[in-house]
């Protein structure tokens, strides 16, 4: 089928906005509904595209994020953009001048016209009359969906009601991902897939959007690798099972939400004993420890990123998250009877979770919009409750020195004093540089300075790297002590002076 066969459709009121006569006359391949703000790698060639346009924002930057959205459709091969006039009431014009730019073909759906109606009519067109064709299952069986209903009902989890969903159509292999490639469920034929891969993974085959309200990094997808394994309409329907699911699950999420956000306020009050138990018990954590804190600078992206824990037992709150690492969860199994071996199995636990959620920190990246702030701080393991403030501490300290370069840093990382003075706010180390090397100034005696620290405070070498006699860098660094007040033959002055420069 074409886009222009739509275009004829009285049914749906569809207006076309842009689109040369060449370009609507392209063969169709399918149709994918999707609302994230980089699209392509969920998108297939020859595709439609309908979004709801949920992504867009007006503002100074909204020709910029649109142009994006518009040229990854392009990079993708799509065919058409349908978008939906109900969001906005209307279409952006900075939408149809990114679509004419890119040579994208712009329909616009009218608020009357569900994306479903669309999707249907462009299964039934390309698929012609299901009627005539009773040898195959294009629609969920009424037993099924009567199945599906109760078990939505009696809060079945998503792996049982993906597994039921699809067990009438045989051995088939499908999906249900995440947008930064978490699995959360997939049916017994289908092999587990690294999230790296799973992030990709929507590229080939056939990939349904799970239409709810989610953040960037958790968008659910029905994922099929064998675009001919199983009915359009059929998979359709699944997603659609799944939306409902979702739409329960974000009132018990948001409910955790707030208790964990409670029992992260009772910490850093430091709340009596029975309090913090009290608040583990109704943010799902047990009593007994060990735990760890683990903070970030977006909460949605944390939650996720601890979803990629298999197993792990975790409550998320803004920006913030207990980690209960108890036997169940291997974290106290194989402990060392010694303090201090306890202790290096302690460090080595920090060390294997920030290496962990460092592997998959990189797919909430892609997930994000350009230029968000995406770092994660680790804590230190805790004992009990009452090690939680301290752990809290911790983990801030590693946000605050999480950078760019590292964007997940754990406490027990820090292991130089370089690393250590990047996790002081800026506006601290803006004061003690400026108290300490102020009156150098920018000139000659910072730099001798620097070079001299950087030589083990070696009058040959400096002078070497300066270019300059021996007597003028004793000079220089005679000023240097006057303006400072250090005295640079004393170890603890020289790491005064070092820290202040590094600030």
């Amino acid at each position: 089928m074409h886009v222009l066969d739509l275009l004829q459709s009285d049914n749906l009121g569809l207006t076309l906005l842009w689109g040369e006569q060449s370009l609507l006359g392209q063969e169709v391949s399918g149709v994918t509904a999707i609302d994230l703000e980089d699209p392509g790698r969920f998108l297939g060639p020859g595709e439609l595209v309908l979004s709801g346009l949920v992504w867009w924002r007006p503002g100074a930057s909204a020709a910029a994020r649109t142009d994006r959205f518009v040229a990854a459709l392009a990079d993708a091969g799509a065919r058409a953009l349908l978008a939906g006039e109900e969001t906005h009431g209307g279409l952006p014009e900075e939408l149809v001048a990114a679509c004419r730019a890119h040579r994208m073909p712009l329909v616009a759906v009218p608020a009357r016209t569900s994306f479903r109606a669309v999707t249907e009519a462009v299964y039934l067109r390309q698929w012609g009359d299901l009627s005539r064709r009773p040898t195959r299952h294009f629609a969920l069986p009424e037993n099924v969906r009567a199945e599906l209903s109760r078990l939505l009902e009696g809060g079945a989890g998503p792996a049982e009601l993906l597994d039921r969903a699809c067990a009438h159509l045989g051995r088939l292999p499908c999906y249900l991902l995440t947008a930064s490639g978490r699995t959360v469920a997939r049916t017994p034929s289908a092999p587990p897939i690294p999230a790296r891969r799973a992030a990709s993974a929507a590229k080939g085959g056939v990939s349904l959007g799970v239409e709810s309200e989610s953040s960037p990094y958790d968008a659910w997808l029905l994922h099929v690798p064998d675009a001919d394994a199983a009915p359009p309409r059929v998979l359709h329907e699944i997603a659609e099972v799944f939306a409902q699911y979702r739409d329960g699950r974000a009132r018990r999420a948001a409910a955790r939400r707030a208790a964990a956000g409670d029992l992260l306020g009772l910490v850093a009050a430091e709340a009596e004993p029975d309090l913090l138990g009290a608040a583990l018990h109704a943010a799902g954590l047990p009593a007994g420890g060990p735990y760890r804190v683990v903070t970030a600078t977006d909460g949605d992206a944390l939650a996720e990123a601890l979803g990629h824990l298999e197993g792990a037992r975790w409550a998320a709150g803004p920006g913030g998250a207990v980690l209960y690492e108890g036997p169940a969860d291997g974290g106290g199994a194989d402990a060392p009877d010694g303090a201090g071996d306890a202790a290096d199995a302690a460090g080595a636990a920090t060390t294997r979770l920030t290496d962990r959620l460092r592997a998959v920190w990189p797919l909430l990246r892609a997930c994000a919009e350009p230029g968000t702030d995406l770092r994660l701080g680790v804590g230190a393991r805790t004992a009990s409750a009452e090690g939680l403030r301290a752990s809290l501490c911790q983990a801030n300290f590693a946000l605050t020195a999480a950078d760019a370069e590292v964007a997940v840093r754990g406490v027990e990382q820090l292991d130089t004093l370089a690393e250590l003075l990047s996790g002081v706010p800026p506006e601290v180390r803006g004061v003690f540089g400026a108290r300490t090397l102020g009156s150098l100034g920018d000139g000659m005696l910072r730099e001798t300075l620097e070079v001299f620290l950087a030589n083990n405070c070696s009058w040959t070498r400096t002078a070497e790297a300066l270019h300059l006699h021996v007597n003028t860098v004793h000079y220089r660094i005679e000023r240097v002590e006057a303006l400072t007040g250090r005295d640079l033959s004393r170890l603890d002055h020289k790491l005064d002076l070092y820290a202040a420069l590094r600030c």
